[in-house]
């Protein structure tokens, strides 16, 4: 694949790093409005783009490339109040979206056994919970994948309306506790308690490499494919 880096902080070198020992081709490198003006040729020669920008970019990064007809996968998060407008676009001209809060594969089977348990929870009576820290840069609070979480769990489970990370919580409002501290690279722990016990999933990245590594596997997934998908789709 010929790609197209949108974002050229840690995780698009990290990107580029993974892709380059797979044998594949950086086309282009674009992190600012001037970098689009002066490298807008060769961005018209990728077969994809991969965008790790910032929340504010996200949206405009994704018309442009839809303005090319070019394919693009999506690892920013903190703009899917725009989502359903990328989405209508998407389907309505026929381009390619791939989007996702987070492309680790193991972050992904914590996803799956997420609903499980809070579906558990709801039948046998479990207050639930979410913590996530990241690395002080991080600009969204709570994280993308943590808000996914809690919507998963607020869909499976009929206790929870909402989700804040502000105290005090509401009997039906799920608690996200938010931490931001040195250089982690994220750690998303579910808690389900009982008078009887604590059920903890939890999911520690060691590195950004596994972010890199599913962002290269769903653009190799996208090429070739016409609308809007997500992990679920990559992972069947």
């Amino acid at each position: 694949m010929k790609i197209a880096l949108l974002g050229y902080g840690k995780m698009g070198h990290e990107v580029e790093r993974i892709a380059l020992a797979k044998g594949h081709e950086i086309a282009v490198t674009i992190d600012n409005e001037q970098e689009w003006n002066d490298r807008l040729e060769a961005l018209k020669s990728a077969d994809i783009a991969i965008e790790f920008s910032q929340p504010d970019q996200a949206f405009n990064n994704i018309n442009r490339c839809f303005d090319l007809h070019l394919p693009i996968v999506v690892g920013t998060t903190a703009w899917y109040d725009r989502l359903d407008e990328v989405k209508e676009r998407c389907l309505r001209e026929k381009q390619s979206l791939f989007y996702a809060p987070n492309f680790s594969i193991g972050m992904n089977m914590v996803f799956k056994m997420n609903k499980e348990l809070a579906h558990f929870a709801e039948q046998y009576g479990y207050a639930m919970s979410l913590a996530e820290t990241h690395h002080i840069h991080k600009l969204d609070k709570p994280s993308g994948t943590a808000a996914k979480l809690a919507n998963d769990i607020i869909a499976e489970n009929n206790r929870y309306q909402c989700w804040s990370i502000n105290e005090p919580y509401p009997a039906d409002t799920l608690p996200i506790e938010v931490t931001r501290e040195g250089e982690v690279f994220g750690i998303h722990s579910i808690t389900a308690q009982s008078s009887a016990d604590r059920i903890t999933l939890t999911h520690e990245a060691f590195s950004r490499e596994g972010l890199a590594q599913g962002a290269l596997a769903a653009a190799q997934f996208l090429i070739g494919k016409t609308g809007v998908f997500t992990m679920e789709a990559l992972l069947g």
